[in-house]
């Protein structure tokens, strides 16, 4: 009769949680990706009206003490559909989330698991991170593009409960967790989590399947190291950031290695010819790339900030 009413109560709390966001209209559906691990698959492309800011992915493990969650998407109301995927999977708590980094797209749903009882763990790299102006900036433009989902009135900025000093390994139900520090590459704070009884790796933005990578102001050399360190786990399956989930790793990883050498390469020579980065980025043969989903919204700022990086490498040799 506990049991009944504890699920219950569950249900109730994830009915009310969802009421108190605007709701979504894309489809929001977790996959199974082993015995206790799931995905929530975001769609392709850049943050948009069209996909109500859903363009990031998610994961949850079910264990046998309760649930960890690997990032939150972009909206509280994507969460709260989360959560709504999460319950129909197991009426367990909700015990652990893990922030692979502090990108829009991936933690402004953390509110909503909060307010559930999870318990918030993110790399200490990101400290002060909800004090830096381009975080405001980013809200700002999210509430432009993305309103009514991401407002004033819907939106916190939760600060984690605990702060990961580098590579953390627990255990929760009987499940290993490891965590992995690879940053700073994509973010200086990027976190992988690889449950080794499923063999499979959420690998955050380290890696993109099928879309052009948001490289930003990344260290592209170290995101190179980065990726050397995911092979390194050998995982059966791997969950990018953005994409369908990866039966072959190994494979997919090349995407975003060969995308981030290629950028290296062809600004790498225009730094050491002297040649003007309008000048450079018009003459690169971007034809292996410019079909995919975000080349419009992400390849040019990505080879204007190689550019810049390989300046500085040039001026440090």
């Amino acid at each position: 009769m506990r049991a009944l009413f504890f699920v219950l109560s569950l249900l109730l709390s994830t009915a009310l949680l969802a009421a108190d966001y605007p709701p979504v209209s894309v489809k929001v559906e977790a996959v199974r990706l082993g015995e206790h691990s799931w995905y929530v698959p975001g769609l392709a492309g850049a943050a948009s009206r069209e996909n109500e800011g859903f363009m990031s992915n998610a994961g949850f493990v079910v264990t046998p003490e309760g649930v960890v969650v690997f990032d939150t998407l972009g909206s509280p109301s994507l969460a709260a559909a989360m959560v709504d995927q999460i319950r129909r999977a197991t009426p367990l708590p909700i015990k652990i989330v893990i922030v692979s980094h502090y990108h829009a797209d991936h933690y402004y749903g953390l509110q909503v698991f909060k307010d559930l009882g999870a318990e918030i763990w993110a790399h200490q790299a990101a400290k002060g991170v909800f004090r830096l102006p381009e975080t405001q900036d980013r809200f700002e433009q999210r509430k432009e593009v993305l309103a009514p989902w991401i407002s004033d009135q819907h939106q916190r900025f939760i600060e984690p409960d605990r702060w990961l000093a580098g590579d953390t390994d627990f255990r929760l139900g009987g499940l290993h967790f490891q965590l992995r520090h690879v940053g700073p590459a994509h973010s200086a704070e990027d976190m992988a989590m690889y449950v080794t009884k499923d063999q499979v790796l959420y690998a955050g933005d380290l890696v993109f399947k099928g879309r052009v990578p948001f490289v930003g102001d990344a260290d592209s050399r170290l995101w190179l190291a980065a990726l050397d360190k995911l092979i390194a786990l050998n995982p059966k399956l791997l969950v990018p950031g953005h994409g369908e989930a990866s039966v072959d790793p190994m494979g997919d990883l090349t995407l975003t290695r060969d995308y981030l050498r290629y950028l290296r390469l062809e600004m790498g020579k225009a730094v050491e010819d002297l040649v003007p980065f309008d000048e450079a980025y018009f003459n690169t043969d971007w034809s292996k790339y410019e079909t995919m989903p975000a080349f419009i919204e992400a390849n040019r700022r990505n080879a204007y900030n190689t550019y810049i990086l390989m300046e500085r490498e040039m001026l440090t040799k």
